[in-house]
């Protein structure tokens, strides 16, 4: 693979020339000086004059392939929300999650978005799809039971099976274990699915206190304990745990995050949507030790996959609740966003700085969003919309260009029958 040099980009607010070999940053020096201390011929140049870069985004955690169930369930609430969803779920198949997945990966790269962490059915196939669009999917095998799916030892070796199949995957992907809920999953198999992912060096993706009647129903199974107790009572619940959601969180429950050192992902827009709840524990989380992170779920009930969005939605409903406009300052937001998703991932990304995974922005500060004085980063989230976003590189690789992303037209349209074919 050529490499990439970054020509007169503003970094941390000075021009810089950025030097891109393979999937890596290699060096970074001042403008108009890479050139004497670092042989770039050969190399691809872009002119990046009047651009800014920024780290590429990580949604952490979401269902891609739901691009195309936007809509399906306006005005309804969770738990009828969810029923209606695993109904449309039923009938669909590997060219629904295939094609759907490429929208979303379209929406992704257009808003910034470089490393998603999906949980979503035929998870090779939105592997497949994610890859080829250039960006970094993280995958799972998912443990959900009930309503005829597959018994508990067909879904572990349908588990260990993928899991062999990803060691052949490389850079490009991550693998890992899902389990839905507690909800959703038996006792046995939850520590089945924790246990497997600990002996093989797994994440764990779980959706952890998404609602109120979940933490209700849970305290009233299993002797009093929450969603977080109980998981943590099975063992599921140390540094390479993902809980989505953890929203309606005791202080207990806050407690146990940290000392696991949990990733909790905050998918604020979906949450406000289906009534879930908004009260997300940052200060409390942060403080406690949890890595905190941010998501857009799927957009069956979030409607978009733009992170900018979801950064501007959970400061300001943060601070509003908290009557406190200094929480969720502007760097800790970004670092939601960027270097704490990469950490969930265990990804070296997140930051732009040599030596790590080249995922980078290009911001176009050229229009009336940047034209004030204010610091990037309030003009970036508070002010600008994601179309300010010019460039994106994922893993070295340029997948827009000047907005353009290659081969959109036939994704749409293909997407599209897929669409007609799931009605009928």
């Amino acid at each position: 693979m050529p490499g990439i040099l970054l020509k007169n980009v503003t970094l941390d607010g000075s021009p810089r020339d950025i030097a891109i070999d393979g999937a890596t940053i290699r060096r970074i020096a001042k403008a108009g000086e890479l050139d004497k201390s670092f042989p770039t011929f050969g190399y691809e140049v872009l002119d990046c004059t009047g651009l800014t870069a920024i780290p590429g985004l990580v949604n952490g955690h979401t269902h891609a392939a739901m691009s195309l169930m936007r809509g399906v369930g306006e005005d309804l609430l969770f738990h009828d929300w969810i029923k209606r969803i695993w109904e449309i779920e039923s009938e669909i198949d590997r060219d629904f999650v295939y094609w759907g997945t490429k929208v979303a990966c379209l929406e992704m790269i257009r808003t910034g978005t470089t490393v998603f962490n999906d949980q979503y059915w035929f998870s090779s196939t939105a592997r497949e799809a994610a890859v080829e669009m250039g960006i970094l999917p993280a995958v799972s095998y998912i443990f959900l039971e009930g309503d005829g799916r597959p018994d508990a030892q067909t879904q572990k070796a349908k588990c260990l099976k993928w899991y062999n199949q990803s060691l052949n995957w490389g850079n490009d992907s991550i693998f890992t274990v899902s389990v839905h809920s507690v909800y959703t999953v038996s006792e046995e198999l939850i520590r089945w699915a924790a246990e497997f992912a600990r002996d093989h060096g797994l994440k764990l993706h779980v959706h952890v206190s998404e609602t109120l009647k979940e933490n209700l129903e849970c305290q009233a199974a299993h002797g009093g304990l929450s969603p977080t107790e109980y998981l943590d009572s099975l063992g599921a619940l140390w540094p390479d745990v993902i809980a989505a959601h953890s929203l309606w969180l005791s202080d207990n429950d806050v407690r146990i995050m940290g000392e696991r050192g949990v990733s909790c992902v905050h998918n604020i827009n979906s949450n406000l949507k289906l009534s879930s709840g908004y009260k997300f524990r940052y200060n409390e989380l942060k403080q406690a030790g949890a890595n905190l992170c941010i998501g857009t779920d799927g957009c069956a009930s979030s409607n978009n996959l733009d992170i900018l969005e979801a950064l501007k939605t959970a400061a300001i409903v943060q601070k509003a609740w908290r009557e406190d406009p200094s929480v969720m300052p502007l760097d800790e937001l970004m670092a939601m966003a960027t270097v704490n998703g990469a950490r969930a991932l265990g990804l070296n990304s997140g930051r732009i700085e040599e030596g790590l995974r080249a995922d980078i922005c290009l911001v176009d500060t050229h229009n009336s969003f940047f034209l004030s004085p204010a610091p990037f980063l309030a003009n970036l989230v508070y002010s600008s919309h994601s179309d300010c976003i010019r460039t994106v590189i994922a893993g070295g690789k340029v997948v827009m260009k000047d907005r353009v992303i290659p081969g959109e037209e036939e994704i749409l349209s293909n997407a599209a029958k897929v669409l007609t074919q799931l009605k009928k």
